[in-house]
């Protein structure tokens, strides 16, 4: 699953977008770099339900910002990305969402 895949399915289970999940995660004080993964995982599956791989990709975003490693980007596996950037605002505002919503 990619980056992308994991954030849109918490969009999914939780009703909220990652940029939502991100800002109640800074006023829990989880932010920046030196945030700790494990209270992150503990919040998001006391009150979300969420496993450990879709938290870990929120910390992913909160540690490091929307930008994720190329290596993975246009590739065929199946944790590819089409984009090094990840998109917060929710997946139906993404670029392109009405024409993959078909697909």
């Amino acid at each position: 699953m990619s980056f992308q895949a994991y954030l849109d399915a918490i969009e999914t289970r939780t009703g909220r977008t990652p940029r939502e999940l991100l800002a109640d995660a800074a006023g829990r004080g989880f932010d920046g770099p030196a945030v700790k993964a494990g209270d992150v995982i503990a919040w998001l599956k006391e009150d979300y339900g969420l496993g450990r791989g879709h938290a870990m990709a929120l910390v992913h975003v909160i540690k490091h910002g929307p930008t994720i490693p190329g290596k993975h980007v246009g590739t065929t596996g199946a944790h590819r990305d089409e984009s090094d950037t990840l998109w917060l605002d929710g997946r139906g505002t993404r670029p392109g969402a009405a024409a993959s919503k078909g697909a």
